[in-house]
């Protein structure tokens, strides 16, 4: 099974051939800039359409802290997204409070563990919407 930063290489390499259909739902490769160290970090990340957006979740399986990619766009929410072969810069903002709960429903369609993650911690889980720039 990929995961991390294998999943990311495998992905790129093939164009999403191999890493975009993963565990029953579907990946793209977020790339922030890391807001201390400048480098560009590459994440697998469970996403789906949304209108002409994409949503991803900042979930971190329920953990207490951020993943760490969420505070990266929270700083410079200029990113790249990967979907199969196609690459394109977008815009990632979180979801307002009025568009969460469309969103997450569309998120847990894809993912019903986002729900258990929420048990799990006190944190709200954000939604990112992004939208291609």
């Amino acid at each position: 099974m990929l995961f991390g930063q294998e999943h990311v290489r495998r992905y790129v390499e093939t164009g999403g051939e191999e890493g975009h259909d993963w565990q029953g739902t579907t990946v793209a490769i977020l790339t922030t800039t890391g807001r201390k160290s400048g480098q560009k970090r590459s994440t697998p990340l469970i996403y789906r359409p949304y209108g002409d957006a994409y949503l991803v979740v900042a979930s971190k399986g329920g953990s207490d802290d951020p993943p760490l990619w969420y505070l990266n766009l929270q700083a410079d929410p200029e990113v790249e997204l990967q979907i199969k072969g196609e690459r394109f810069r977008a815009r990632a903002r979180t979801a307002t409070p009025e568009e969460k709960p469309d969103m997450w429903r569309t998120m847990t369609a894809a993912w019903p563990d986002y729900d258990a993650y929420t048990k799990k911690t006190s944190r709200e889980i954000p939604v990112v919407v992004l939208e291609r720039v």
